[in-house]
């Protein structure tokens, strides 16, 4: 097991110095430049003695946007691996500082929506897999494929639509209120959670349906296996059936598919960040791509990209938990 995480991590390493190699060279590409724009406005000041070329020129080298991509990346790479990802340059502020800031907004926004998520679809995939066609399987069904075709940007905009401009029952932007430094520590806490209410729900409508209809799917396979025949002749009542002997086995494929989860809700925030101004990284990270802010922009999409191989090595580690078969191979 431990040769097989050591081979792992070294795998994900490898691939996260790839896929940053892609990231920065298609940045390095992108129309939008925040230089090209700070070079505009510097040569259009009238008491400017340069021109527009000159102070891009000037920005350039001071930015190491005059060499090429190979010998930028390597720059970039070598202050990565020492933790500097250098200074944002839309915010003003060293990349990691920014990121300490906004990241807590984030966490909150995900591990709510994941909860939830969890305590939702699951049940509800068991349900309709013991249920078979039945009205409750319909239900599921419908309910899942509703919440795997709506994007999110509209169901957010409907949700604003009717929840915040017809019921007036929450803002339209924002985290807090307009009293919110006036509030007491408890008061403050309600008061971001009831502004995430809205944004919550867009967020676990990305995920829900596709977990509910993968959890259904699975119990059926594990409820025509001859195993759970065998334990029903037994006698076994059924709940101890479906939880201790079929749930056990569903949770195998459904490690495989959580995996992916939460990488997906961290960039899936992005969208609901910026649709509901929510000051966390999804939305500083949209701000910085809009103004051609490359280290905040590397720095979000390789944190993604880190995101993504550290859940899936650690769901090889929970194969081996969920699964005995795992720990003897």
């Amino acid at each position: 097991m431990f040769n097989f995480l050591v081979k792992r991590i070294f795998t994900g390493i490898l691939i996260v110095i790839a896929g940053s190699f892609v990231v920065y060279s298609v940045i390095r590409l992108m129309p939008s430049s925040y230089v090209e724009t700070i070079a505009r406005q510097r040569a259009s000041n009238p008491t400017s003695q340069k021109t527009y070329q000159e102070w891009l020129d000037q920005l350039n080298e001071v930015y190491g946007l005059n060499v090429g991509i190979v010998e930028g990346f390597l720059r970039w790479a070598g202050n990565a691996i020492r933790g500097d990802f250098g200074e944002s340059w839309h915010f003003g502020v060293p990349v990691t500082e920014k990121f300490k800031e906004v990241i807590p907004y984030s966490i909150l926004l995900n591990i709510i929506s994941l909860i939830v998520e969890l305590l939702i679809s699951i049940p509800l995939g068991i349900l309709a897999a013991r249920k078979l066609y039945s009205r409750t399987d319909y239900f599921v069904t419908v309910f899942a494929l509703l919440g795997i075709s709506l994007p999110s940007f509209f169901l957010g905009t409907i949700l604003k639509y009717i929840f915040s401009i017809k019921l007036g029952w929450f803002d339209l932007y924002g985290l807090v209120g307009r009293y919110h430094m006036q509030m007491g520590p408890l008061q403050k806490f309600a008061d971001i959670l009831h502004h995430l209410v809205l944004p919550v729900i867009t967020l676990i409508m990305l995920s829900i349906g596709g977990l509910m209809r993968y959890t259904r799917t699975n119990m059926l396979e594990v409820l025509n296996a001859d195993y759970i025949r065998t334990a029903r002749a037994k006698g076994l009542p059924e709940k101890r059936v479906i939880n201790e002997h079929a749930f056990r086995n569903t949770l195998i494929p459904l490690v495989t598919y959580m995996s992916y989860l939460i990488p997906s809700m961290f960039a899936g925030s992005l969208i609901i960040e910026t649709i509901f101004q929510i000051p966390g990284i999804g939305y500083i990270s949209y701000t910085s791509t809009t103004t051609g802010d490359i280290p905040f922009a590397m720095f979000y999409l390789t944190f993604i990209e880190i995101l993504t191989q550290v859940s899936l090595i650690v769901a090889d580690i929970m194969y081996a938990v969920v699964d005995p078969r795992v720990r003897i191979a």
